[in-house]
């Protein structure tokens, strides 16, 4: 199937098409541009909801019960559900998909895993493409779930209009370990598991760092809900506060400059890429042959020996003019 016919194609009805339309953004670099270039007029409607956290606090859960929660209001539901690479074959090991197998088969509820690829943020880059399908196929909200590996989580924002994270009682102790990090990218937090010992003591840390933060009258203060996902406790006010915080971002004007400050950044990040790819594939430069041609002397600064790839890349480019 030729990529024009794929995107006109994709849509909430056609769950064959969007996944055909994924693993072409996954898996088939060339193809994949051109897919994406497109299917860009078609993007901007869904809303895109992060959920991250440490393993273990029940993100997939939250997952699950938040998307039966929208499709009782008849909103279509994609996940694009981030696991750790395999080992073995390089992909999702699918976890994820296995513990959401229930609403799986609801014809408006899409779900893909995709494996972080080695991503140190724990969110595939390409994840953001893989949501970009989703939304040109039609799906109201976009749930991205990451891998939860902690700190270094803070691609997921890149990705979310509204970003949660979800922590356990356990995680008081902590919290101000993570303070740095992950804290720092929340829009508001989820002690899930809640029906545990410890569970006011991590809301009374949180309260504590967010009390730290710099706001005032106008900023949006994150708040903190108690959920017991397995039981669909919480959930209700977890689907409140995301439109809480989708009206706010509206009402002060944020939605779109946002949105527009994240597409900048992606632009930024995908010439590096680019660049760094023309860099590494130009047959002139081979860091091992350079390497070996300056006898890897430690008294030959790796700085000059950056400069010395450059000088051979731009040479090239001039050359091309």
């Amino acid at each position: 199937m030729n990529i024009l016919t794929l995107t006109e194609e994709l849509s909430t009805e056609n769950k064959k098409s969007t996944a055909r339309a994924i693993t072409i953004v996954e898996s088939d670099p060339s193809r994949s541009e051109e897919l994406l270039k497109l299917i860009h007029k078609k993007n901007g409607r869904a809303y895109r909801i992060g959920i991250t956290g440490p393993p273990g606090a029940g993100k997939s859960t939250v997952t699950n019960q938040l998307a039966k929660n929208y499709r009782s209001k008849n909103l279509s539901v994609g996940i694009i559900a981030v696991d750790p690479t395999s080992p073995y074959t390089g992909g999702a090991l699918l976890g994820d998909r296995v513990r959401m197998s229930d609403i799986g088969r609801d014809p408006k509820i899409f779900i893909r895993s995709m494996a972080t690829r080695g991503s140190l943020g724990g969110l595939s880059t390409k994840a953001i493409d893989a949501a970009d399908v989703l939304d040109a196929a039609g799906y109201d909200i976009i749930i991205i779930e990451t891998v939860g590996v902690g700190q270094s989580e803070l691609e997921i924002v890149q990705a979310a209009d509204t970003t949660i994270v979800i922590l356990v009682p356990e995680s008081g102790d902590a919290v101000q370990a993570m303070k740095a990090g992950l804290m720092e990218i929340a829009d508001f937090f989820v002690v899930n598991k809640s029906d545990r010992p410890g569970a006011d003591q991590a809301m009374n840390a949180l309260r504590t760092i967010l009390m730290m933060r710099n706001h005032d009258e106008k900023s949006w203060m994150p708040n903190i809900i108690k959920a017991v996902a397995t039981e669909d406790k919480g959930i209700i006010e977890i689907a409140n506060e995301i439109e809480r915080h989708k009206d706010y971002l509206i009402a002060n004007e944020l939605f779109s400059s946002n949105r527009k400050m994240k597409l900048n950044r992606r632009v930024k990040e995908i010439v590096e890429n680019k660049l760094i790819e023309q860099l590494w594939n130009h047959s002139n430069i081979n860091l091992s042959q350079i390497l070996l041609e300056n006898n890897f002397s430690e008294n030959n600064s790796p700085y000059n020996l950056a400069d010395n790839i450059l000088h051979k890349f731009i040479a090239h480019l001039n050359q091309r003019k």
